[in-house]
């Protein structure tokens, strides 16, 4: 910010912060107690502070965000395992070899969804977000790249550190500590959400996202699953109707797809109202 543009007469934080790192070598200005609170690490870090970390990680994504003009996203979770193609014969599992073509369907996705924004709105809008990590989640930030395009990558610090794929554009790319400030990030201003073969991740990231939708937390935005016969291998959706335990109407918050084309149009005529649900069909209270 320069002088011009402030609003207040006062110094700047920054200013401050600048100033303090040429105080004279003292033992009161070695003390930690010296430290200016907003640049003191340990201070931060403190259990009490866990409010200030939590509202820090939220603003900042927000403002660097707002100050992209990130109008809007589509959000792509899944797998970090699933192979790029030329690796597929290294895989683990048959499995996991199968799912190789999920990758390049994600890119091939991420491709056209970028090349629509590009064309249509400068790349304000439907800019491809990710997990920021290797497997699917590398394939939609490189299938933007592709584009010409940017992307979001929305890291997690784990025990294992993981770097950013290399396709994230650098500006966008995102470090958390809460997995639900992450979250929160993922969904806000996400215009539709689309979910490949994963594992634990995936399907929490499908199931929280899929539970704000049915609550009414959310508007009914194309929901997606690409590839129908893993996720009908691993969740026995219709069971769940059977049980009683969810709706016939929330197995139509969601629909399966094999290619970036089928996505594509449910995206343009998504078949539910893009609002918000005001009930929740029939739900019976015990």
């Amino acid at each position: 910010m320069t002088e011009e543009s402030r609003n207040h007469p006062l110094r700047q934080a920054g200013e401050d912060w600048q100033t303090a790192r040429t105080v004279p070598d003292t033992p009161q200005t070695r003390s930690p107690a010296y430290r200016l609170a907003f640049t003191d690490d340990e201070f931060l870090c403190r259990d009490e502070l866990r409010p200030v970390r939590l509202q820090l990680e939220l603003m900042k994504a927000t403002h660097l965000m707002d100050a992209a003009e990130v109008d809007s996203t589509i959000v792509l979770f899944g797998g970090a395992r699933v192979p790029r193609p030329e690796n597929a014969a290294g895989a683990r599992t048959d499995t996991l070899r199968d799912l190789a073509g999920q990758y390049e369907e994600a890119r091939r996705f991420a491709r056209m969804v970028t090349e629509r924004s590009l064309a249509e709105t400068g790349g304000r809008e439907n800019v491809i977000v990710t997990g920021g990590g290797p497997g699917v989640m590398e394939a939609g930030n490189r299938g933007a790249i592709d584009a010409g395009g940017r992307s979001i990558g929305l890291n997690i610090v784990l025990p294992h550190e993981q770097a950013p794929n290399e396709y994230v554009t650098p500006e966008l790319s995102f470090n958390f500590h809460y997995f639900a400030i992450r979250k929160m990030h993922f969904l806000m201003r996400a215009a539709a959400i689309c979910v490949f073969p994963g594992g634990f991740g995936t399907l929490d990231e499908l199931f929280e996202a899929l539970t704000l939708i049915q609550t009414g937390r959310m508007r009914r935005v194309p929901f997606l699953l690409f590839g129908e016969a893993f996720w009908r291998s691993i969740v026995n959706w219709e069971a769940l109707e059977a049980a009683g335990t969810i709706g016939a109407d929330d197995l139509e918050l969601f629909r399966f797809v094999e290619t970036a084309e089928q996505a594509m149009g449910y995206m343009d005529d998504w078949p539910l109202p893009r609002t918000r649900r005001d009930t929740i069909p029939g739900r019976v209270e015990a």
